[in-house]
């Protein structure tokens, strides 16, 4: 399978593909970001020229992200499952997509769109603290930490940071609606089906749903 999954910031989407990945004992767990990361820390050719524009302050560009995902994918073998998690954010990304998946003689084989009220993904993501020291995160609504501002894991700050200030979730969710929000139009209209899941149910119930919409028992 290459499916892919779309919704909003803080419907959940990556903390789902981990569950399903774990679960099932195989596939991966594709993110762009980590993509870039892995190839900057190793300092690949593609990792370096990423670094440029990211010194830059600059967008890594789509054909590099792109290369980074062919490179990853010629690697990766032909039978083994994979879930693309933030990308494709864009149309023009999404057709460049298709392209190198023929190229590895892959295909789209399930979109997967988490849903979520637009009040709910701005309680849940306002609510985020984030340890300086493991990076833990906690959620003063769902997941609140024991002792106020301290991480439970290794005792270090939580810090309530500036892309999860409440102003910042509305422009990121604006942002989304803008830029990202029509590829479920344009993969309605194509082949690759496109299944919905409600994320506003408990997270096992998320889960169940999820597997049954990929058809995974």
């Amino acid at each position: 399978m290459v499916v892919i999954l779309l919704g909003p910031p803080g419907v959940g989407k990556g903390t789902q593909a981990v569950r399903l990945i774990d679960s099932i004992g195989g596939g991966e767990h594709i993110s762009t970001g980590d993509l870039l990361r892995e190839a900057c820390r190793d300092g690949t050719d593609l990792g370096l020229e990423a670094q440029e524009f990211m010194h830059k302050g600059e967008l890594v560009p789509d054909s590099l992200i792109l290369n980074l995902i062919r490179d990853h994918l010629t690697t990766t073998a032909s039978e083994t499952s994979i879930i693309l998690d933030g990308f494709p954010r864009t149309i023009p990304q999404a057709e460049g997509l298709d392209s190198v998946l023929s190229d590895v003689a892959r295909e789209v084989s399930q979109v997967v769109l988490f849903e979520a009220p637009e009040d709910e993904l701005i309680k849940r993501l306002s609510g985020r603290r984030s340890c300086t020291d493991c990076g833990a995160v906690f959620n003063v609504h769902f997941e609140p930490p024991r002792i106020e501002d301290e991480c439970g894991r290794c005792g270090g700050l939580l810090v309530h940071r500036a892309d999860d200030q409440p102003d910042t979730v509305r422009n990121r969710l604006q942002v989304y609606e803008s830029q990202t929000a029509p590829l479920i139009e344009h993969y309605e209209s194509h082949s690759a089906p496109l299944k919905r899941v409600s994320a506003m149910q408990p997270i096992n119930d998320v889960q169940l749903a999820f597997r049954a919409a990929l058809e995974i028992g």
